[in-house]
């Protein structure tokens, strides 16, 4: 038997959203309903960053790749929960080096962040030397609890460090309830081809062997 981990945000109109900008909320409207007809049915208006979300390199590299880059078993596999709660403002490589990270790892970081429903302007994320560590020794995957992966670093030197060493971003999971340790990942981002990103439905399976 295995436990499975829902690590994805709630969408709805009033969640939490990047700087808190109007623009990137959700607009959800029901479009018919049973009294205008014999079905319900919804339109949504969506941020492709919004809540949980699959970044590709397009976001921050012009030339960059879009979603359709990204191949699917890259975002299925092993992964490993750190926790970093004790860490504020940046995580470094100091903070990462004794968790044994490997080559191929796919690593979530629990932070603060998870304990936080509203957006916080001084949200934990991964320092540029954290970023250049990774790249190093040529991890799979990054995810984050926050919205973003990194605030306050001119030019954006942590997307663009990852990106170039191939490496999958993954923001806005939610590991408040989720201990550090290995588990099974199954990263489903929506099917969206030319875009710079994609919301995706993130699980965490325990005790799955594989």
């Amino acid at each position: 038997m295995y436990k499975v981990y829902d690590v994805s945000a709630p969408i709805y109109e009033g969640m939490p959203v990047y700087k808190n900008k109007p623009e990137k909320q959700p607009k959800i409207r029901v479009v018919q309903d049973f009294d205008t007809g014999k079905v319900r049915e919804s339109r949504i208006d969506l941020d492709a960053h919004t809540g949980t979300h699959v970044d590709s390199p397009l976001h921050m590299v012009p030339e960059g790749g879009t979603m359709k880059t990204i191949p699917l078993d890259r975002l299925v596999g092993p992964c490993r929960v750190l926790n970093l709660t004790h860490v504020e403002g940046g995580i470094t490589r100091e903070h990462l080096e004794p968790h044994g990270i490997r080559r191929d790892d796919f690593v979530l970081f629990k932070t603060r962040n998870s304990m936080e429903d509203a957006f916080n302007f001084e949200f934990v994320f991964l320092a540029e030397d954290g970023a250049r560590y990774l790249a190093e020794i040529g991890v799979r995957g990054v995810g984050i609890d926050a919205l973003g992966v990194e605030r306050s670093q001119p030019g954006h030197p942590t997307h663009k460090t990852l990106f170039a060493a191939n490496i999958i971003i993954v923001e806005g999971l939610r590991l408040a309830e989720v201990n550090e340790g290995e588990y099974f990942m199954v990263a489903a981002p929506i099917k969206l081809v030319d875009t710079e990103a994609a919301p995706a439905r993130v699980l965490l399976l325990k005790g799955l062997s594989w």
